[in-house]
Parts: C-alpha cells; structure tokens; sequence
C-alpha cells in the first residue's frame, strides 16, 4: 500500500509492533486498553534499544532503532476515525493521549496509515473494520480475529454496534443466528485438538472434569449455567477432586457441601469417552463457524467498495486463528504479489 506509518490496536505487550517499527523501519503507533499492558511494551522497547546499542559495530544485521508510539487507549466503536480513542481502563494517570488517527488530514501527520488488529478480541475487531471504513486516511488494514463468542449479537440496546452480522448480506439470510457455544467452539485449535485425539492426551480428561463439574454445579444452583469457569491451565493433570475444589469456589459453592466421592460422580467421570466425541463433533463443525464469520466481515467491506481478501498468513499449528483478512482503498493485487513472494522466499 506504500504506507509507512501503522497504527496498531489492541497491540498488548507490542510484540508485532517492535517487529514492525525495529525489523521494517516503519512508524509505529501501538494502541492498547490495558495501560499495565502499554507500560510494559514500553519497557521491552528501552531493553530492546540498550541490546541494540551494545551490539554496534560487531557486524551483526543491524535494526532500526526506532521504538514504537505506545497509547494507552480503547478504540470507541461507534466514533468516525478522527475520534476513535477512549479513556484506558482503568483510567491513566498522565494526560489523555493525542489520537494516532486525529490529525487535519485524518491522521496526525496528515499522511494515509495501515490499521493492524493481530487477533483483536471480539468487538474489537469489527470496530477496527468500521474506523476503516469511516476514515479516508486508513489506506488499508490487515485484521486476524479470535474470541469470536465475545462478539456482541442481537438483541442489542439501541445504538449499539453489533459485532455480528456486520454484513447486509449475512443479516438478510435466514437462520444466520450463532449461538454463544458456537461462536466459542470456532475458537479452538483444531490442529492442535486432532493431534491429542491421535495421542490419546491426558488433555482430553479436562472435558470430562469440566461437564462433571457443571453437572455438580446445576445440582447445587440450578441458577448457575455456563459460568465460564477457569479451574487452571492444566486441569489434566490433576485428580477430579481437586479440580473441583479449585472450580466449585468460583462458581460460590463450597466444596465441602458437594458430593465429590460419590458413585454418581464416578459413573460420570466413566463417561469420558462419550464426552471427548461430543467434543470433537463440535470441533468439527468449527470451521464452518469461523467461515461464516469471516465471511461476513468480508461482505460487509465488499459491499462498500473495498478490495478485500482472506489470507491464510499463519501456519495454524503456529497460530490457530491463522487467516488475515486485508483490505485496501485499492486494489491488492501488487500488495498480495508481494506476500507470496516473501512465502517463496522463506520456503525455500
């Protein structure tokens, strides 16, 4: 696209906009919610920077010592481009940032940017599309999506953007409603699921662990559905016991008045065959929920006009949310001439 200045939004701890602003040489503002996050960056940067300082003259590759821009700010979904930042959350305590996309000509220097989202969470990516869309100095973007179930859906209060369906198109089919359950399952790392499956992984256990869990949990509070209880990353490894008296707190049960010895739960935990095939036919299906999703993304951005593509950038062993969907004020026939020759070019 020619752009040298990008804007990168939701850009954490800023590792793609070190490699964009040390490894390319390109401008780089790195916007982040999460100001613990920005500071954070902030300080890989100087680490980086001091690295680089100590290296010189050894006759290593050299990178370009210019750090990125790091904001602190949350990109307002319902702004036109010219006013795209809020407040951090929680609020900072220096001054509110100067906005990356403020400036005369739409951006602070006047000049055209590349909007970046790499696996912007929910809502966020939509937002990114639409300031896009709005903003004539956003020459293009390149978004890779991920926790898709926190995509705002209908019915939503009044002015409120949905994150889903973007499209006209999408939204005038029947029955193009996604479920929480669905858009969560187009989450998954189907690569990485296939391959427990072949090993038979002890992973597989936690599936079991958390429908037992959820059983118990109904039975105590039928009120209680779906809480979206996090026991710890390595449930398998543990005995059902204790993963429930670390997941039972979280829900506000008491371990000690759940039944975890009985034969019920037992003849449950036997069960686990049952529940690790009821979880690979949602993995299977997965991919045609992600499909949708992108898809209408891709629609909403055709039907105004945008040249836009889905480029499958990742390996997705790597990196399960793996395709990038760019677009551009222009057409992207050079710009995607040039991707596959960098492709070529690592391959071989």
């Amino acid at each position: 696209t020619g752009c040298e200045r990008v804007v990168d939004i939701g850009a954490g701890q800023g590792h793609l906009s070190r490699f964009l602003a040390f490894g390319l040489g390109l401008s780089v503002t790195a916007v982040e919610s999460d100001g613990r996050l920005a500071g954070l960056a902030e300080r890989f940067d100087q680490e980086l920077l001091r690295e680089l300082g100590n290296t010189r003259g050894l006759g290593r590759e050299p990178l370009t010592p210019r750090a990125p821009r790091h904001v602190a700010g949350r990109l307002d979904p319902a702004a036109p481009g010219g006013d795209f930042l809020l407040p951090p959350n929680p609020p900072g305590p220096g001054p509110a940032a100067r906005n990356p996309l403020g400036g005369p000509g739409g951006s602070e220097d006047g000049g055209r940017v590349l909007l970046t989202g790499l696996h912007a969470c929910g809502d966020l990516g939509p937002a990114l599309l639409c300031h896009f869309a709005r903003s004539p100095a956003v020459a293009a973007v390149a978004l890779a999506g991920c926790c898709y179930m926190k995509l705002s859906t209908a019915p939503q209060a009044p002015g409120c953007p949905l994150g889903y369906p973007l499209s006209a198109s999408v939204a005038a089919l029947p029955g193009h409603q996604l479920s929480y359950r669905a858009r969560e399952a187009a989450c998954h790392a189907l690569e990485e699921y296939e391959g427990r499956l072949r090993g038979g992984s002890a992973h597989l256990r936690a599936h079991c662990y958390r429908a037992v869990l959820e059983s118990l949990i109904r039975a105590a509070d039928p009120g209680k559905r779906h809480l979206g209880l996090q026991p710890g990353r390595k449930a398998h490894a543990l005995s059902f016991q204790q993963y429930a008296h670390l997941g039972l707190p979280l829900a506000g049960l008491d371990p000690a008045q759940v039944p975890l010895d009985s034969g019920a739960v037992g003849a449950m935990l036997e069960e686990q065959h049952k529940v690790v095939a009821f979880c690979t036919l949602g993995q299977l299906l997965a991919p045609a929920v992600e499909t949708l999703i992108l898809l209408d993304r891709l629609l909403y951005l055709r039907e105004q006009g945008f040249h836009c593509a889905l480029v499958p950038l990742f390996n997705p062993r790597f990196s399960p949310r793996n395709l990038v969907l760019v677009a551009a004020r222009t057409p992207l026939a050079t710009a995607l001439a040039g991707l596959d020759k960098d492709s070529e070019d690592g391959d071989s």
